[in-house]
Parts: C-alpha cells; structure tokens; sequence
C-alpha cells in the first residue's frame, strides 16, 4: 500500500529534519524550504497534507494558503500551520487565509503525528473529492447543480469525456491512464483560469468524465480553450514509438483490430436559458445525450445545446 504524501515547508532545516524523522515511518515525507519551492512542489507531486512555516523567507505561509484555496486541484488540501511561540497574530491570519489547524513551534512529535492523523481522518470523511484529481465528486456536483436550481440562476454545464480512454488505458496500462485523467483535470483548470472566472466549479464524476459548471456566456469560449488545450497536449500519452506512427492497434468495441489515433475529447453543453430543469437528473441525462453526439465525431468536438424543449 502506498504511503500518504505530506510536503512540509519550513526555513528551519532543523525543523524539516524532525517532522521527517517524525512521520517517514508512517508517511512519504517531502520537504522544501521556500515558498516558490513550495508552490511548484504542491503541482508536482499532490501531496495529502501540508505542513507550512507561517513565516517564510520569500512568501508567508498564509499567502501560500490562499493561493491553495484559489487553486481547484489544491483547494480541498489539509494544510496545518507553523507558528512561533505565542505569535497569536499569525495564528489567526494563518486560520483566515485557510488552514485547517495550527501547531506553536516547538512542538512535541507525538503531538504532529495526532494533528496530522485528525487533520487526514477529518478530510477522508468530509470530502467526496476523487482521490485522483482531488477535484469535487459526485456529492459536490449535485449540490452545486441543486443550489444553481434553487436560486433559479442562469448557467451552463459542460459534460466532459475523453475519446477512446478505454482503449489508451488497457494497451498501455492503468498508470497511463491515471496519467491522462490527471493531465486532463489540469486542461480542465487551467482552461478555467483563462477563460473562466473565480466562481466557476470543476467536478470529477469518475473514470475519465468530468463536469464544468459556469455562466452561459463563458461556456463555448471555455469549451474552445479545453479542446484546443487538450489537442496540443494529446500526442503526448503516446509512447514515443507510437506518437511518430501517430497511433496505436487496439481492438475495438465490436473485438476488431483497429487503429486508434490520439486521444481527442468531447464536451455536450447544455443552459437552463431556453429550457427549465426541474431536477438535477435532468440536466445530467440531456448533457450525457449531447456528449454522446459529440463523441461520434473523429475529432475533438463540443456542442452546445440550443433546443427550447
């Protein structure tokens, strides 16, 4: 069984020398002693739990802390804060900017070892987020969806799948196609971030179908940023062999040798702006009709529904 990840971020190599001794018989501990380090650490490796130093010799802990919070791979990450001895006015920007709990330094390591177990026990129960993409599953989806229909507010749903996924992930293996699921959960936010705005939702429903839920007049030019983005990145799931072949031989649905090209990706959008949803699963069956007729075209391909009934 894999260990949970927890980058601790601290200044103090003394500090990241006792967390490490502390919890690497328990968890798989990664350790950085910047901010911008920190920051470039949490896209790479997605840890389960981060230690930060409040005080930190280029960016404050609690300025790390909101741009987690803004971030929607990171934002649902348990984040336990350092502080130095009766610093009460870290403590409370730390909690403010988002942190799940707070440790005074210096600390005793059965008691980091029971914050860290807590702060992880507390997240397992409370979060629906896919242990893959830590992006909001199912439960998360419904309740975004069903505050959107209670408020009678305008918006538009993108149902989003990735073309011949099963094919990529039986000839090459599960680790490949966790790969794309991850990578395709990227797309999805930095598309999101560009073209988006702040108060725009990414759900992952499961396996390689995922949900952006955004303003109708946001939702082509998020779709048109998606596919563009996922096109120029998709030769890249390709083994190099393969990607100068520019496919691979798989057998098809019907159990029929057949060539497969890069992966491409189809997004079916459907508003409430011509059409009154009275239910959640309303909206999920007419946006899983329109994904299905996106998915018929060879290339990557959204649209967008505009029927009235």
């Amino acid at each position: 069984m894999n260990k949970l990840k927890i980058l601790a971020v601290d200044d103090d190599l003394d500090i990241l020398d006792l967390i490490k001794a502390t919890l690497e018989s328990e968890f798989e501990v990664q350790t950085v002693d910047t901010g911008n380090e920190a920051l470039t650490r949490l896209k790479e490796i997605t840890p389960d739990l981060v230690i930060l130093d409040y005080m930190l010799p280029d960016i404050n802990g609690d300025q790390i802390c909101k741009k987690i919070r803004q971030d929607a791979l990171l934002m649902n990450l348990p984040v336990l804060m350092l502080t130095g001895k009766g610093e009460v006015e870290d403590k409370v920007k730390g909690l403010e900017a988002g942190a799940d709990d707070y440790m005074t330094k210096p600390f005793l390591p059965q008691e980091l070892i029971a914050r860290i177990r807590m702060l992880i026990r507390r997240s397992s129960l409370n979060l629906d987020a896919n242990p893959l993409t830590r992006l909001p599953g199912n439960i998360s989806i419904n309740k975004e969806l069903e505050s959107k229909l209670k408020l009678e507010e305008n918006f538009a749903v993108l149902y989003i799948d990735i073309d011949n996924f099963k094919v990529l992930n039986d000839y090459y293996g599960f680790g490949k196609g966790d790969e794309v699921i991850k990578k395709t959960s990227q797309i999805l936010v930095e598309a999101i971030q560009e073209k988006g705005q702040t108060k725009d939702f990414i759900g992952h429903i499961g396996g390689d179908d995922f949900v952006v839920i955004t303003s109708i007049k946001k939702a082509e030019i998020i779709s048109q940023g998606i596919l563009s983005k996922f096109d120029n990145f998709s030769p890249n799931f390709f083994a190099s062999e393969d990607r100068k072949k520019g496919y691979i031989e798989a057998k098809s649905r019907d159990g029929q040798t057949a060539k497969f090209g890069f992966p491409t990706i189809s997004i079916g959008i459907i508003t409430n702006e011509n059409k009154k949803f009275d239910h959640v699963a309303q909206i999920g069956s007419r946006g899983a009709e329109l994904k299905n007729l996106a998915k018929k075209f060879p290339e990557s391909k959204y649209i967008f529904d505009r029927r009235t009934s």
